[in-house]
């Protein structure tokens, strides 16, 4: 190595071995489930002002095994802010890297730009983490609702049902998981919390108590998990509007849906499953155009079934 030059860590790499994984504690004895879930929004949920360039909500939520989070996925980013930053208190934002703002100026420069994305899309690649995403068409639920509907509280409901049923299938159904939201301000994260308890202790009909605990974190906490869900949610609202168009962050985001058939269909099978819309469609006849199914209410979450 030239002499003055700063070390380049391998994102995967680990100076000494991982000690061997002690036995799990029995679940009779455990108050956690082995998941963390880390939560963020494209778009405004406003629907007295769409945008009409990105008509749409999205709620995305990445669902991690701690053990993977805490031993691989962390270390591999704070690696990467090393090698650009020289620190680890810059916070990885969609907007600011694609914009090429404020600390991510740097990445104006084609060459780095391309180097920086191949690093931070090869960390995305190898982290084995769940996505569930809620879209939210804005336009069609407003002729349907008007302005009463609150998109976030929608997607928020139908995300929750998507990750019980992930839950449910590794046996963790019976063990408190925390969602990590990030705080939008005072009033915004006391109705969140109000509609996510509401949620949780089943308050609609057809519901039953989700053991999901809400953790507000700000932005300035620097968690990866949070700025992992802040780079994913945008690229599938985009695919959403312009599903013709080439988006490459998408089709690495394609295996990572939450999806039917487990680890045999992964990349398959997770529309209505781990990728979700909403109002749904439904087709007429095949001459004919789709059409929203028009909503009355917010959804309620029905935990009996399979999602529809």
């Amino acid at each position: 190595m030239t002499a003055g030059q700063g070390t380049q860590y391998a994102l995967f790499e680990v100076a000494e071995a991982t000690p061997l994984e002690k036995p799990s504690v029995p679940s009779t004895e455990k108050r956690f489930s082995d998941y963390v879930v880390y939560v963020d929004e494209s778009g405004d949920h406003s629907l007295t002002s769409i945008d009409p360039g990105y008509p749409v909500f999205v709620l995305a939520l990445c669902v991690f095994h701690k053990r993977h989070y805490s031993e691989q996925i962390i270390p591999a980013v704070e690696k990467l802010k090393f090698n650009y930053f020289g620190h680890d208190s810059v916070v990885l934002h969609e907007n600011d890297i694609s914009k090429q703002k404020g600390a991510f100026a740097f990445l104006s420069h084609r060459p780095t730009r391309i180097a920086f994305m191949e690093r931070l899309n090869s960390i995305i690649d190898a982290s084995n983490f769940i996505l569930i995403a809620c879209v939210v068409d804005k336009p069609r639920l407003s002729r349907s609702t008007g302005a009463n509907s609150n998109p976030y509280h929608i997607a928020l409901g139908i995300c929750l049902e998507a990750l019980n049923g992930f839950l449910c299938e590794k046996g963790q159904e019976k063990l408190r998981t925390h969602v990590v939201v990030e705080c939008r301000g005072k009033k915004e994260d006391i109705e969140l919390e109000l509609e996510f308890r509401r949620i949780r202790d089943g308050n609609s009909l057809g519901s039953q108590y989700l053991p999901f605990d809400i953790v507000f974190a700000d932005k300035k906490t620097n968690l990866t998990g949070l700025q992992l869900a802040d780079l994913v949610a945008r690229p599938v609202g985009v695919n959403y509007l312009r599903p013709a168009q080439s988006n490459q962050a998408f089709e690495l985001l394609k295996r990572k849906f939450y999806c039917d058939g487990g680890r045999n269909t992964v990349g398959m099978g997770y529309e209505n499953v781990g990728l979700l819309i909403y109002p749904p469609q439904k087709a007429k006849s095949p001459d004919e155009p789709t059409e929203a199914i028009t909503p009355t209410r917010n959804p309620p979450i029905h935990l009996a079934g399979s999602l529809t």
